[in-house]
Formats: structure tokens, sequence, C-alpha cells
């Protein structure tokens, strides 16, 4: 999979990643992520890459590979938040 993040980072990853779990957090991806760090609209696209290896019972066979793209836009904002006990310290 290639996803396109649509401020000039690429970002390649192999197999299925790993499925989240309440361990992992809010931290980064182990193995495929990606982080923004300025806020604004980006048009994203994911592309996987499809190959399929076939043989016919008659002998012959061949690899068949396909590239499905599919774009989405991420808009990108900010969140600050301050704690406060509700009086001055």
């Amino acid at each position: 999979m290639t996803w396109d993040m649509g401020d000039g980072t690429l970002v390649e990853c192999s197999g299925t990643g790993t499925k989240w779990s309440p361990e992992l957090g809010t931290g980064d991806s182990p193995d495929c992520g990606h982080t923004y760090t300025k806020q604004g609209n980006y048009t994203a696209t994911a592309t996987s890459h499809w190959s399929v290896a076939w043989q016919a019972s008659t002998g012959e066979s061949g690899v068949i590979t396909r590239d499905l793209s599919s774009t989405a836009t991420v808009r990108v904002g900010e969140v600050q938040v301050i704690n406060s006990t509700g009086g001055r310290s």
C-alpha cells in the first residue's frame, strides 16, 4: 500500500499493519503512520498494489498486476486543552 499524504510525503506500508489496541494509546504507528505538521486541507491518495500469479491446467501461466487508488480530502486542525482547577494559584 502506498499513501500519498498530500503534503509531499509518501508512506509505503507492507502487510496488513498493526491492529490498534489500548496498549498503543495515541502513540505513533509502529509500522505505518504519518503526522501532519501544519493545519489545512490535504488530498490523500491510497494506492493498493495487487499481483496475482495464475496457472491453467493446460500449463499456461502468468502474473496479473493492478494498482487501485482512492482519494479523500483530509482536514487537519489543532486543538489545545487547558486544565484548570477553577481558581487562581
